[in-house]
């Protein structure tokens, strides 16, 4: 059975067709699913390009402007659960997230217990490569901060490079994920825990992109700042059987 990789793209001319060819290269059995946030510089229309290749396990979905990442991933596990996939994973197509590093994600939900694996940055010691140190700080605090205030025994809850069991996204109510930046990870995680899931961090190397510009911004980070003490004490009110 295949596995399905979900890709949000913005503007990832530079990215995308070298992510695809890589991922297709690896020995496992994946599908890729891009959901595209009408890229101005085509980055669709290369996906498009590559379908003729790789018929049958590249898609594309198209949306109009930028929605969010969290609405993107909504989108896609939608999309996974009409198909009968199992595993269905998170990744940037920056290569940040490292291809290679998809079978082991796959091997703790497979093979070791796991229901939710994340790539890890903070399992063991802090292994990012090329990031500025403002903003090394301010992504391993703000997992601490996470980790103190909902008592989640992970190390990594921003980390968005994921695998999921088919079940776990079943379980939770994808139309009730209210975050659409960096708190949906953590939101994502924070339910997979209180739904009794077990999570596995997986430790990976995490390096900044090479080409292109991040996508992060400082409202990002806000509203997981605000958004975690919320979510934590919308908790206490929901019956998580």
């Amino acid at each position: 059975m295949a596995n399905l990789i979900i890709i949000p793209t913005y503007n990832e001319i530079e990215n995308i067709e070298n992510i695809i060819r890589k991922i297709f290269s690896l020995d496992e059995l994946f599908e890729i699913l891009i959901i595209d946030d009408g890229s101005p510089d085509r980055t669709a229309q290369n996906v498009k390009e590559l379908q003729s290749e790789f018929s049958n396990k590249l898609f594309l979905e198209e949306r109009t402007g930028k929605l969010g990442l969290g609405t993107a991933y909504i989108h896609g596990f939608k999309w996974a659960l009409e198909k009968d996939y199992e595993f269905v994973f998170e990744m940037d197509a920056d290569f940040s997230h490292d291809p290679d590093d998809l079978p082991r994600l796959l091997e703790a939900c497979q093979e070791n217990g796991g229901d939710l694996a994340i790539g890890s940055r903070y399992v063991k010691g802090v292994n990012i490569v090329n990031w500025p140190m403002s903003r090394l700080l301010m992504s391993y605090f703000a997992s601490k901060y996470v980790k103190t205030i909902t008592g989640m025994p992970i190390h990594d809850s921003t980390a968005g490079f994921k695998c999921y069991k088919r079940k776990v996204l079943e379980k939770i109510n994808l139309d009730k994920i209210e975050f659409v930046g960096y708190a949906f990870q953590i939101e994502m995680k924070f339910k997979a825990w209180k739904h009794g899931f077990n999570i596995i961090e997986v430790p990976v190397i995490f390096t900044d992109r090479q080409e292109g510009n991040s996508k992060m911004s400082g409202g990002i980070f806000y509203e997981a700042l605000f958004g975690v003490i919320k979510m934590k004490i919308k908790s206490f009110f929901k019956d998580w059987k």
